[in-house]
């Protein structure tokens, strides 16, 4: 089992119902990608990392590693948005720094920097409202909530498909590298490159086989075109709702009042 799903099965939130989390978790997602201010998508980052760690008791020193993993892509995205270049010697508008190399011109501006800042802070909040959904909520309730929505049942099973064999190529991926270890085939990089291409031809061959027997399983047991979950019976919460209306008026009221300054 993943960490992730274990924690979304064992903590303090686990009890609250999934259609609050998802809304609220969601909400805030898409309020803070349509306003893009560095102020709102802050406090979201803050709120939603602190209903995490604080009242879902998920260990901050997981969370953090976590955060940390999107890091590589934002830094690369930061890197485009931030560097300007130009053919010849156009100008730059409003240039804080720029050099030629050879007949181009690379230069950054104030325009660029705001842009990567707003990068910066839209991203931390969307992570931290998806980390919120799923470290606190089962996918089984998650597609409970699908399958309410009225979402295409096909589109449900992929879904559920594709979560399930996630923990199947890891547990094939594991076993196949703890054997070539035990066998010196990472003793060099070359050794190690020609094992991890056989790793990973391998490691489809066993998916696609382990897809066959899982599609005999299912047919042998009667399948009609849907997956069925034994549904966890929640209560809706007054308060909740209460709390998630009160959060989007307040994060309503600062973009209003300070929104358009930061």
């Amino acid at each position: 089992m993943l960490l992730i799903d274990k924690y979304a099965y064992f903590n303090k939130l686990k009890n609250v119902h999934p259609v609050e989390k998802i809304t609220l978790s969601l909400c805030l997602l898409l309020f803070s990608l349509i306003v893009k201010s560095p102020l709102i998508s802050l406090i979201v980052f803050i709120l939603m990392s602190t209903f995490t760690v604080v009242l879902a008791r998920i260990p901050l020193s997981y969370y953090t590693k976590l955060l940390v993993l999107p890091l590589f892509f934002l830094i690369s995205g930061i890197v485009t948005i931030l560097i300007s270049f130009t053919e010849g010697h156009a100008v730059i508008s409003d240039v804080i720094w720029s050099t030629h190399i050879g007949h181009w011109q690379i230069g950054i501006s104030n325009e660029s920097i705001k842009r990567a800042v707003d990068l910066v802070f839209v991203v931390l909040s969307s992570v931290s409202c998806l980390y919120f959904l799923i470290l606190t909520t089962p996918m089984t309730s998650i597609f409970d909530v699908l399958r309410k929505l009225k979402l295409p049942s096909l589109l449900i099973e992929l879904i559920t498909l594709t979560y399930r064999f996630i923990f199947v190529i890891m547990e094939e991926s594991v076993n196949m590298y703890q054997a070539q270890s035990s066998r010196l085939g990472y003793i060099t990089i070359r050794q190690g490159m020609k094992s991890l291409g056989l790793l990973i031809s391998i490691l489809f061959l066993k998916v696609f086989e382990r897809t066959k027997q899982l599609s005999i399983a299912m047919n042998s047991r009667c399948y009609e075109d849907e997956i069925l979950f034994l549904d966890q019976s929640y209560r809706y919460s007054p308060v909740n709702w209460l709390i998630i209306a009160a959060i989007f008026a307040g994060m309503t009221i600062i973009y209003i009042q300070f929104g358009g300054i930061l």
